[in-house]
């Protein structure tokens, strides 16, 4: 099992962690929503359930919640900019299709 970040995505995690002033690090998962089944939840963590698996990577700490983390097995999460929008991109190998909007996957 394994959760990997790019060094944008880490580097702007750190940064908000740190204008945050607090927190373990991020928590990625995944909900029922959406068109096509499943949606990323991400939240930063001050403390980590006992059931959580924690992941390092890039020097920022991943938390994934049991339920989620065969969702998310091999995802690498990235931080892309493309002109004046900025954010998250999920490079997960386990998504068979996503809804047109970009919101919702299904494995």
């Amino acid at each position: 099992m394994s959760i990997t970040l790019t060094e944008k995505a880490a580097k702007h995690i750190q940064k908000s962690l740190t204008h945050r002033g607090k927190g373990l690090g991020l928590r990625l998962g995944v909900r029922t929503s959406g068109c096509s089944g499943m949606a990323y939840v991400l939240e930063f963590v001050d403390e980590p359930n006992a059931d959580d698996q924690l992941f390092e990577s890039q020097g920022v700490k991943v938390i994934i919640d049991p339920k989620s983390l065969s969702y998310l097995d091999g995802t690498e999460l990235d931080f892309v900019r493309e002109g004046l929008n900025e954010g998250f991109q999920f490079n997960n190998p386990n998504v068979k299709d996503a809804c047109g909007c970009g919101e919702s996957f299904t494995v």
